[in-house]
């Protein structure tokens, strides 16, 4: 007699992605927060710290930047279960 493999129980449930959902806000909420500095900074004369003249002198790409973020952040949507 062959043994059956399949246990008769109840089975676990799979418990989706945890990382995903915490990943997405926080992914949109930083393209968000890029792209407004952005526009409240730009065409302002401003003496940027050292550490921060690189974030003026990225210009319009900025804007990319940001919006990559919020794709990045779709993209953990899709593995948020």
């Amino acid at each position: 007699m062959a043994k059956d493999k399949t246990s008769k129980g109840p089975q676990p449930q799979r418990i989706g992605n945890r990382w995903a959902g915490p990943a997405m806000v926080t992914s949109a909420i930083i393209g968000l927060i890029w792209i407004v500095v952005f526009y409240v900074l730009n065409g302002q004369d401003i003496n940027y710290p050292s550490f921060l003249e690189w974030y003026q002198d990225l210009g319009n790409w900025n804007l990319v930047i940001g919006m990559g973020f919020i794709v990045a952040a779709f993209g953990f949507a899709m593995k948020w279960e």
